[in-house]
């Protein structure tokens, strides 16, 4: 498998995907750091509502 000549465009349209792939990744870096914080989040006030029951 060959990368298809791009020619001229080719600097734009590869940064094009470069930048895309790290923004992805920033997204989904982002909200598997936002799941763990709410999970947390929900399990200290599980543990309180545990504890004063």
């Amino acid at each position: 498998m060959s990368m298809p000549d791009l020619g001229q465009y080719a600097v734009y349209v590869l940064s094009s995907y470069a930048v895309t792939l790290s923004l992805l990744v920033a997204i989904i870096l982002a909200s598997i750091r936002q799941a763990r914080r709410v999970r947390a989040r929900l399990e200290a006030v599980e543990n309180r509502r545990d504890r004063s029951a």
